[in-house]
């Protein structure tokens, strides 16, 4: 399947030009979870992280379990508030392995839903995954956006896990398909929000500022998704007004600058073969991945292919087509 696809892809994908049109003059920031240039500075606030250590025992519902922040947070053993909502997970996932290897299960949750700052992992292909951590390690996957800092720690995990442990991992979270948890929204204004860690979050109140050429993708509760790492609480992803029209126009034909993207992710974008599926994922990471690769900084071995399919792309034709995809029904 791997070979076929492949000539298939290089056969398209020679109709496109090898130059690379870079989408802007630098990553987007907002794809990588940094203000816009010239932002105003938000309020910091709603960490709670201040004074003293918080040590009471926090509740979800639906959950019958209990943990403290400490246990929250912990990289070694992080909570798993629904522990019936998935498969036994290996120890490298729900533990990983010190000093090094952080538990899988911190940053991508033991579902592998993961953040917008982060991958969104369940449901990849065993082989796709294999590849990607095979990539960090030897250096052909990185982040176009230096101050990106949890590529450089999945790098460090990567290079420090062995294959028996990447294996495991990828069967894992291989074996659980992906299921909603992005809803598109294509609005003027956005609720104003605060950055923490490389993730968007809403202030309180209801003030709102013009979204610009920009997808603020925030958790549906702040506090659940940052404080608490509820699996089970979603994501928002807000679009400027035109997206998801432009974005189905390039995504299903190519618009005259690339390649459907059903060619390779098959028609109803939810994978091929090798080839992860796009629909109904994190609209930033999608656009973090088509930028890094038009920058030459995610290589690998499909990757050649990806970068004549992103070569002609503007950083809007990037939100659009990432914002289109996240509409989609995995």
């Amino acid at each position: 399947m791997r070979t076929h696809l492949g000539i298939r892809i290089l056969a398209l994908a020679s109709a496109l030009t090898a130059s690379v049109s870079f989408a802007a003059d630098g990553p987007p920031a907002w794809a990588y979870g940094f203000p816009e240039p010239g932002a105003p500075a938000a309020p910091a606030g709603g960490g709670g992280r201040g004074g003293a250590p918080d040590t009471s025992p926090k509740h979800l519902a639906g959950s019958n379990l209990e943990f403290t922040l400490a246990q929250i947070r912990d990289g070694f053993g992080p909570a798993d508030w629904f522990p019936g909502d998935h498969p036994k997970m290996p120890d490298i996932v729900a533990h990983g392995r010190r000093p090094d290897v952080r538990a899988c299960s911190l940053c991508h949750y033991p579902n592998g839903k993961g953040r917008a700052e982060n991958a969104p992992i369940a449901g990849y292909p065993v082989a796709y995954f294999i590849q990607q951590m095979n990539d960090f390690k030897n250096g052909d996957r990185k982040s176009a956006e230096p101050r990106k800092a949890n590529t450089n720690v999945m790098i460090a995990i990567a290079k420090a896990m062995t294959d028996e442990e990447i294996r495991a991992a990828a069967d894992y979270f291989g074996s659980m398909p992906w299921t909603p948890w992005i809803k598109v929204v294509e609005t003027a204004m956005v609720p104003k929000t605060r950055i923490a860690g490389g993730l968007f979050l809403t202030l309180e109140g209801s003030e709102k500022e013009p979204i610009g050429k920009r997808i603020i993708e925030v958790p549906e509760s702040a506090e659940a998704t940052e404080t608490l790492r509820d699996p089970h609480s979603g994501f928002i992803a807000y679009a400027p007004p035109g997206s998801l029209k432009k974005g189905e126009a390039l995504v299903t034909s190519g618009g005259g600058k690339t390649l459907a993207c059903g060619t390779c992710h098959g028609a109803d974008l939810k994978g091929l073969g090798p080839v992860p599926g796009i629909a109904g994922r994190s609209p930033s990471y999608l656009v973090r991945q088509m930028y890094d690769m038009q920058a030459g900084v995610r290589k690998g071995v499909w990757t050649p292919l990806m970068t004549k399919v992103v070569s002609q792309l503007s950083e809007d034709d990037m939100l659009a087509i990432a914002a289109y995809t996240a509409s989609l029904k995995p």
